[in-house]
């Protein structure tokens, strides 16, 4: 069974507020989670100490226990201190697009 930290959707239409769970990976986002670890909204400054809660304490013995943190709460652990993130490398994605058009058909004619 693979189980997993992520965030769960709640709040009203176009008013988002997430619960940190640790679910299973099979059942649905918004379904049947194993504990409730904290809550992220998203409407909050970002300087603002409401903005993410989190139980510390819960979220590093789960990953004792061999939970997976999805990219989002990975990036919250990271904040936190708790784990590491590496950065992701898409150097494709900085290039324009005429200049990635160029470099094809210079390399098709190579």
């Amino acid at each position: 069974m693979s189980v997993v930290i992520r965030l769960a959707r709640a709040g009203t239409k176009k008013r988002p507020v997430y619960h940190v769970v640790v679910a299973d990976s099979r059942f649905p986002r918004d379904g049947r989670f194993i504990e409730r670890l904290g809550h992220f909204n998203p409407l909050q400054p970002k300087d603002s100490e409401a903005r993410l809660k989190l139980d510390l304490e819960k979220v590093k013995a789960w990953l004792a226990k061999g939970a997976q943190p999805s990219d989002r709460v990975t990036r919250f652990l990271d904040a936190a201190g708790i784990v590491k993130r590496t950065p992701r490398n898409n150097p494709e994605k900085a290039v324009p697009r005429k200049e990635r058009k160029a470099q094809a058909e210079a390399a098709a004619k190579a």
